[in-house]
């Protein structure tokens, strides 16, 4: 059942239901993420109902029992990140492709900056700040936006590894991990068993986690000190990149500025390395 029939359901059937049940439905409505990949009982926490209230509610829907609905829910998100089911959609939208990007990304900048609060950009400046070493870890799509972050933090001075799946797993990486270590991690859908396995593992060594993600349903925050969401809903090619980077270019931005002296002296040395002509090609009078 895609994401569309099982909204247009739910929304028929709990008119209906009575007004707890209507309360679990409008959660599973506001949270399908959230509520696809945690287990009955965090539901049943989070909506301060019992288990077995959770049960009778996914029978009312039409489902054998919660499980059935819990598999419903994940076809319907793992659809979202289905290229090709993407794609067909796309084409079957009356609204030009590129429009419909064009909107979403947009889209995607507005609420991951409404998803950053002042608070966060201070901890996560914090966090790197008191750090020896920073690994910035990623998987696929998600570990353009790591390299992206490891690129600022190695100009601005900062000591820092990129974790990427090479010749060497994440989980042989992480082994130089230590308790003074910061891990930051994006982890955009779909989850990697091993990316959630390596930060855990570094977490259990002591080090501090800042996790990058869509949703506080995705495994990784489950062992982040701080957590820092983002929108990347894509009409192609699963998620989009434009808001975790946008995010990184905030977040890099004001930590130069936290960092002052040390950052102004680090990329002093980076604008004499871009004037090398050794290197660069002078372009009317500018050397980049």
């Amino acid at each position: 059942m895609d994401r569309s029939h099982l909204q247009a359901l739910m929304q028929e059937k709990m008119e209906q239901m009575p007004t707890k049940a209507r309360r679990a439905v409008a959660y599973l409505l506001g949270n399908m993420r959230e509520a696809a990949f945690r287990s009955i009982g965090e539901v049943a926490d989070e909506l301060e109902v019992s288990k077995a209230q959770l049960v009778r509610v996914a029978r009312m829907l039409g489902f054998a029992g919660y499980a059935e609905l819990k598999d419903a829910l994940q076809e319907a998100i793992l659809e979202q990140v289905n290229p090709a089911a993407m794609l067909a959609k796309s084409v079957d939208r009356e609204e030009s492709l590129h429009e419909t990007i064009l909107r979403m990304e947009h889209a995607n900048l507005d609420d991951t900056w409404t998803q950053l609060s002042q608070e966060k950009i201070l901890a996560f400046c914090r966090l790197i700040r008191k750090a020896r070493d920073i690994y910035c870890l990623g998987w696929g799509i998600s570990s353009l936006v790591t390299e992206s972050l490891y690129i600022r933090l190695r100009v601005m001075g900062l000591g820092g590894y990129s974790l990427r799946r090479g010749s060497l797993t994440l989980i042989e990486q992480a082994r130089s991990v230590g308790p003074e270590d910061l891990l930051v991690v994006c982890e955009l859908p779909s989850y990697v068993v091993e990316v959630t396995e390596t930060v855990a593992i570094c977490r259990k060594k002591g080090a501090s986690v800042i996790s990058i993600t869509d949703s506080p349903a995705a495994p990784v925050c489950k062992e982040s000190e701080l957590a820092l969401f983002v929108s990347a809903a894509s009409p192609t090619f699963g998620s989009s990149i434009i808001g975790p980077l946008f995010l990184v270019h905030v977040l890099t931005s004001a930590l130069a500025i936290s960092l002052g002296e040390q950052a102004k002296k680090a990329l002093e040395e980076q604008t004499a390395f871009l004037y090398d002509t050794r290197i660069f090609h002078p372009v009317f009078g500018l050397k980049y």
